[in-house]
């Protein structure tokens, strides 16, 4: 298995971040043409992996949805941080924290509209870590 830690800046406003181009740079050093899974995962509690596609609005309206399921209010009993922090601890049960995507021939089996994106929800911590992982077929 190769594996690869990438640093994302994410800022401080919720947002839902293109990886697809740093998972492809991944897979041209790491796969060579071979068949595989490439597994995205972020190290943590308040973050997630999501296949989506980005840039036709589809990235705002899964904010919006988000903010409809998990209002940044003062009801969430994990309550440190800005307000309505607890919610970003809830998103990855909704929105997991990883993502399996086939490769095929060294790149990525993704439908026409599909990318990989981290959805982050905390304006507390605008730098995440996302690890690659190629496992080889």
């Amino acid at each position: 298995m190769e594996s690869r830690l990438i640093e994302v800046e994410t800022g401080r406003r919720e947002v839902v971040h293109d990886l697809t181009s740093q998972c492809a740079a991944f897979l041209r050093e790491t796969a060579t043409e071979s068949d595989g899974l490439l597994h995205v995962f972020v190290p943590h509690a308040t973050a997630g992996i999501a296949l989506i596609e980005l840039g036709a609005g589809s990235d705002d309206d899964l904010l919006a949805a988000l903010q409809d399921l998990l209002p940044a209010d003062d009801r969430w009993r994990h309550a440190h941080g800005s307000r309505g922090h607890g919610r970003s601890h809830v998103m990855p049960a909704l929105i997991a924290p990883y993502a399996g995507i086939p490769v095929l021939r060294g790149e990525m089996a993704l439908g026409t509209w599909q990318s990989v994106a981290i959805v982050d929800l905390n304006v507390d911590n605008p730098v995440r870590h996302v690890r690659l992982s190629f496992l080889a077929g």
